[in-house]
């Protein structure tokens, strides 16, 4: 009965009711076999001391004190994502910043802006993965498509309260549980300032704390300012490199809150400073439509093929017209063209 002592107290009497009848067979039989015995009920009392086995190979347990994989993250952005050097900066860092810190202050809120294509939801994706093992199937992600989910304007109402609930009992259940809106473009105005109490600096509401939860909003909006940037920065000589968080951040944040079709039109969110980090996605251009080409033959198990990367990333669209930039669709169809070809 030594192992059950060294385990957890509120687990002790289940161990005992475990452990007790093997060790009763155990007194019947030869020196042989009682060692057997007691050897089995040693290894389902030390199995059941360790919550990895449980929460690991049983179920998916919200396991709050499991740390952010920052080296596969960092890994994972430096190689798969392509022309995005704020993006990887930002998100790196804030991540890193986030999730090291054991009592922060508010939950994370990072908005993602840029033309499609760009990697948005690939980096929200990297982001999930390196935190849940189970990445966009975990039961402690939640996606939002504002198209699916709240397509009707008549119906704001029921959809803020719906939202508050699901957002109230799923954080309850989990401290750190993810919430990814995707296309808030397409949202309807207000239906976001719905969660500004979540994203406050609020130590509880209603007993429930909100601080260990991301939010991560996902949006084609601002790509036009940002590609105005981008192109003012190439016709000025500068490369695409010197670019800097805060030559867009302001930009974009006040973009946003006067666009009536971003969203965030006259949002609170915003007004209230409760947006940790906008981060521009910018403009793709044939260099980086060329690398998702390659990425995408080694996904598929094929070899590196220079000429035809060139050949698929050359048929792609590009503006403005004069100068042909920038990618229309960003790596978006690669995977289509690219199946043309093989």
């Amino acid at each position: 009965m030594a192992a059950v002592g060294r385990s957890a107290p509120g687990t002790r009497l289940l161990l005992v009711l475990l452990a007790a009848p093997l060790l009763h067979v155990a007194v019947c039989l030869e020196p042989i076999s009682m060692g057997i015995a007691i050897a089995a009920a040693s290894a389902i009392t030390g199995y059941m001391s360790f919550p990895e086995f449980y929460c690991g190979r049983l179920v998916e347990c919200c396991r709050v004190d499991k740390p952010l994989n920052s080296t596969a993250l960092q890994a994972d952005l430096k190689e798969n994502l392509f022309g995005q050097h704020l993006a990887q900066e930002v998100i790196y860092r804030a991540m890193t910043g986030f999730m090291s810190t054991e009592n922060p202050k508010k939950p994370l809120a990072l908005s993602l802006h840029g033309w499609t294509g760009t990697g948005k939801n690939f980096v929200s994706k990297m982001i999930v993965e390196n935190i849940y093992e189970l990445g966009m199937q975990s039961k402690f992600v939640h996606l939002f498509v504002s198209t699916v989910h709240f397509p009707h304007n008549s119906l704001i109402p029921l959809y803020k309260d719906q939202l508050q609930s699901w957002i109230r009992g799923n954080t309850s259940r989990c401290a750190r549980s993810i919430f990814i809106f995707d296309e808030m473009d397409k949202l309807h105005p207000g239906l976001i300032d719905a969660i500004k109490p979540f994203l406050d600096y609020y130590e509880h509401i209603d007993g429930v704390s909100y601080r260990k939860a991301i939010f991560i909003f996902l949006s084609n909006a601002g790509g036009d300012l940002i590609n105005r940037q981008m192109l003012d920065f190439w016709n000025s000589g500068k490369k695409r490199e010197d670019l800097q968080l805060k030559d867009m951040e302001n930009v974009l944040s006040v973009g946003l809150f006067n666009n009536n079709n971003s969203g965030f039109w006259h949002s609170g969110l915003i007004e209230k400073n409760l947006i940790d980090y906008f981060v521009p996605f910018l403009p793709l251009e044939y260099s980086h439509v060329k690398k998702c080409v390659l990425a995408e033959l080694r996904h598929r198990g094929f070899e590196e093929d220079e000429e035809l990367a060139s050949q698929v990333a050359a048929e792609m669209t590009y503006s403005p017209k004069e100068y042909k930039l920038f990618s229309d669709k960003g790596c978006k169809t690669v995977s289509a063209k690219l199946s043309l070809h093989l």
